[in-house]
């Protein structure tokens, strides 16, 4: 049951064949001894001892009340869903761990990169007991806060882990059994978060850890798949402007990542200043260049010695097939345009900041759409779409229309 320093990079704590409850003995035993400084009757995994030297040196208490002291609220929780990039596969896991759920005794939960609970579903029996020990959205799972877990030393580890009973550094822990997989960003190998089920330790099986991970390596395909088909679009738009450009251009999402080039050495990725917007900006691999939106990304066109032409932006109702009405905002550029049909909020949303240069606060837009300023959560994740549209056309703090861009509302 213990294992020598060197172990897979999957290892369920107990294996086939084991007793969970004799485990759960032993490995009481050795936490105890590890604790007092004793003699350990048995090594624990490596994964497992690694963890408690680490929180032995910062000083946790493994007899601290496990509650977490500080939780997220409810605006913080929903910017760090929609920062996570996770909002994409939170379906997919969940489907993917059903089974693991659906017997009401075991919890899934989905953390971010820093060990924030997201979001969390399970039977309200699971739930009720996770809630004791502090297991709830928005707390903080991180291993410098409440010790050795399977979110917390998944991050610390950058491996999929299972933690049983006494491995938990925290005593009020040892009861449970949690098994995590990260999920890293298919692009650049960074850790996402985790995803994690776990529950009594008395439900714990060999096989969980290698669902969990197998659900996790999904999700990162799925995202990757994903990522590949918003390229696509954008390479779609983007190539009869690219033909029609008067220089080398190449057309690149929000986050640098190249859809399309023209007399342009290919690259997977051009770094972005920070604060991209339209207009003349200086980049290090390519000089100076011009700057013009694309939806869901940019064009950006070495520049030659004349002027930057100015980005323009109208907007106008139109009429659909259906009989509704909806605004169609169409963006101009030197080296071509393109137009996106909004639905009608968003349509509302933007002609309200076309009337407001000066910027709106996310209170101010609430007011605006609902008739009170408390909606400030829904207001942060219609923007949130808004830009991942019309990227830098659109900025924050307050939310307004880039300085330099022409905004004109026709009818």
């Amino acid at each position: 049951m213990m294992t020598s320093d060197h172990v897979s990079d999957l290892e369920p704590a107990v294996q086939a064949g084991d007793d969970p409850r004799e485990f759960a003995h032993v490995l009481s035993a050795v936490h105890d001894a590890a604790m007092s400084g004793g003699r350990m009757p048995a090594r624990p995994r490596a994964v497992i001892d690694d963890s408690w030297q680490r929180l032995r040196k910062a000083g946790l208490d493994p007899d601290a009340d496990s509650a977490v002291e500080r939780r997220l609220d409810v605006e913080e929780l929903e910017e760090r869903r929609r920062q996570s990039g996770l909002v994409e596969v939170v379906d997919e896991l969940a489907r993917g761990l059903d089974s693991l759920i659906a017997d009401g005794d075991n919890i899934l939960v989905i953390a971010d990169a820093r060990g924030h609970v997201l979001w969390r579903s399970g039977s309200s029996r699971v739930l009720s007991r996770a809630d004791q020990l502090g297991f709830i959205e928005g707390a903080d799972w991180a291993e410098s806060s409440v010790g050795t877990n399977a979110i917390g030393t998944a991050l610390m580890s950058g491996r999929s882990i299972q933690v049983f009973s006494a491995e938990h550094f925290v005593r009020s822990h040892h009861s449970w059994t949690c098994s995590g997989a990260p999920i890293k960003d298919p692009r650049t190998g960074d850790v996402l978060g985790v995803v994690d089920v776990s529950g009594p330790a008395a439900t714990i099986h060999p096989t969980t850890l290698a669902l969990v991970h197998a659900v996790a390596r999904l999700a990162e395909s799925q995202l990757r798949e994903r990522h590949h088909r918003r390229l696509d679009c954008l390479r779609a738009v983007a190539a009869p402007i690219l033909a029609r450009s008067p220089g080398p251009a190449l057309a690149v999402d929000v986050d640098g990542w190249v859809a399309a080039v023209d007399a342009v050495s290919p690259r997977a990725r051009l770094l972005l200043p920070r604060g991209v917007g339209p207009g003349r900006t200086f980049f290090g691999a390519l000089g100076e260049c011009d700057v013009e939106a694309l939806p869901g990304g940019w064009l950006v066109r070495v520049a030659d010695a004349v002027d930057a032409s100015p980005t323009r932006v109208s907007m106008r109702t139109v009429t659909t097939a259906f009989g509704g009405e909806c605004v169609a905002v169409s963006v101009e550029g030197a080296s071509g345009g393109w137009t996106h049909r909004c639905s009608p909020r968003h349509g509302d949303i933007l002609t309200h900041l076309a009337r407001h240069r000066s910027g709106v606060a996310a209170a101010q837009m609430s007011t605006h759409l609902f008739g009170v300023d408390d909606r400030t959560v829904t207001v942060r994740a219609e923007m949130s779409r808004l830009r991942k549209r019309f990227g830098g056309l659109l900025v924050a703090g307050p939310y307004r229309f880039a300085d330099g861009v022409e905004v004109r509302l026709d009818g």
